[in-house]
C-alpha cells in the first residue's frame, strides 16, 4: 500500500515543476537572433539598415522626400531649415538644422 502512495506523491511533486502555459514558453529573442529579426523587420517594411556607431539601425526613406515646407508638421520626417525640403530618411542621424512644427529653426542631434 505504501509504494502506489509513493508513486502518486512522486509524481505529484514532479507535476507540480512543469510549467504552465504553452510547451516551450515564447522566450524574448537575444544577440544575433534578435538583430536578424530586426533587420528582416525593417527590411520588410521597406527600411535600409545602416550601420550606425556601432551599432544598427533601421532608416526609411520618406514618401515625401525633397518636398517643399515651412515646417516639421508639413513632412513625414523632418523638415531641414537650410534647404526648406522635407529629410530624404527617418530618422535623420547626425546633427542637423531642422524646423520645429511652429515653423522655428532648432538644432537635433540623433545618435
Amino acid at each position: 500500500m505504501r509504494a502506489p502512495a509513493l508513486i502518486l506523491l512522486a509524481t505529484l511533486a514532479l507535476a507540480a515543476c512543469k510549467p504552465s502555459g504553452p510547451e516551450g514558453g515564447d522566450l524574448p529573442l537575444v544577440g544575433q537572433e534578435k538583430q536578424d529579426a530586426e533587420k528582416f523587420e525593417c527590411v520588410a517594411r521597406g527600411g535600409n539598415w545602416v550601420a550606425n556607431n556601432g551599432g544598427w539601425i533601421c532608416q526609411k526613406v520618406t514618401k515625401d522626400a525633397g518636398k517643399a515646407c515651412r515646417a516639421s508638421s508639413d513632412c513625414e520626417g523632418a523638415c531641414l531649415a537650410r534647404s526648406g525640403t522635407c529629410a530624404p530618411v527617418t530618422p535623420l542621424l547626425g546633427c542637423n538644422e531642422v524646423l520645429t512644427e511652429a515653423g522655428f529653426p532648432m538644432q537635433t542631434c540623433v545618435q
